[in-house]
């Protein structure tokens, strides 16, 4: 072999893939941007994101899932007297429908959530005057909103129904001061709903002052400016402005109110109770599930009714989310 071609050849070897040091068994590492890389990365992101989702997860599992499945399950079968449960299929759900008493009970719901709506308005003026610019003293009346909120309703129902009181009660006295004839607000049917009611409104003022003051301070002080230059009043920009500004809290505000007012069923069983003449007038759905399942043991029954708060809850909510886009405004 010629010294030209011993060149050539060696040239030729060392042209090939994995010739010279690094060729030898060896490949060079991935780098940043490798295919290899970026999938180890997001592999081992998955792994740690899975590790702090997991006890949400089995958190919402245990606790909301299984408790609604198990619900379910229960609503299908008949507790015998003895304990023990019988699979009676759709019979439950069939007795329900025809259950007069479990329509009256969800009638004075509609109407205590209705009239518990009020409150909303109520609180809106309240905060809207709490961030009156140059208003003292607004910390304190915050609290003094406030402090209902972390109030037990039990204890709450207590003092309200001395309140409430025919004989003794304050409010009487001050109807009596000022000419007027009182009635006893709990024991009279036509009364008692809303006389609670009314408890409802104060019990959940403090939350919604709170949210509501919070999203009147978040609106842009130059609307209100480029208003007054206009000739707009106190009233015209809270209509024009402040309300449009706030809506997603007002929204988000009225589907906990009532949510909380389809579930109501503590203030009211302390305010009236199974003996009160009137409770037939204030039943609620709740109470009457809490009835059926630990009164009278009928546990399947009661399951079935707690499948109805549920549809009925999720029904109002899903509405409430389909009306929202129409007068909710996202800034």
């Amino acid at each position: 072999m010629t010294q030209t071609e011993g060149a050539a050849a060696t040239a030729a070897r060392a042209s090939r893939p994995g010739a010279g040091s690094k060729g030898r068994g060896e490949r060079p590492a991935p780098g940043p941007g490798s295919g290899r890389g970026m999938s180890r990365m997001r592999r081992n992101d998955l792994f740690w994101a899975a590790v702090f989702i997991l006890p949400t997860l089995l958190g919402l599992g245990v606790f909301y899932l299984w408790p609604v499945v198990r619900t379910l399950l229960i609503s299908f079968t008949e507790t015998g007297p003895f304990g023990g449960s019988e699979w009676v299929g759709l019979d439950n759900y069939a007795t329900l429908l025809g259950d007069a008493r479990l329509w009256e009970t969800l009638l004075n719901t509609v109407k205590f959530t209705v009239v518990a709506l009020l409150g909303i308005p109520i609180a809106l003026v309240i905060a809207a005057l709490l961030s009156t610019e140059g208003l003292r003293g607004v910390r304190v009346y915050r609290v003094l909103y406030f402090l209902p909120v972390v109030t037990m309703p039990a204890a709450v129902g207590l003092i309200w129904r001395t309140l409430y009181n025919g004989d003794v009660g304050v409010i009487n006295a001050m109807l009596r001061a000022a000419g007027l004839e009182g009635t006893n607000w709990l024991s009279n049917p036509a009364t008692a709903l809303y006389a609670i009611a009314a408890v409802g409104i104060w019990l959940g003022l403090g939350t919604q002052i709170v949210i509501f003051l919070a999203a009147i301070q978040g609106v842009p002080k130059d609307l209100y400016e480029a208003a007054s230059l206009d000739g707009a009043g106190r009233i015209r920009q809270f209509w024009s402005i402040t309300l449009p500004q706030i809506s997603p809290s007002v929204f988000f505000i009225s589907v906990l109110a009532v949510i909380g007012a389809l579930q109501t069923f503590d203030l009211i069983f302390v305010m009236t109770g199974p003996t009160n003449p009137a409770y037939p007038a204030t039943e609620t759905i709740v109470a009457q599930f809490y009835q059926r399942g630990f009164v009278e043991n009928q546990q399947g029954y009661a399951a079935a009714i707690a499948l109805v708060i549920l549809v009925v809850i999720v029904a109002i909510t899903a509405l409430q989310f389909r009306l929202q886009k129409k007068w909710v405004h996202y800034v």
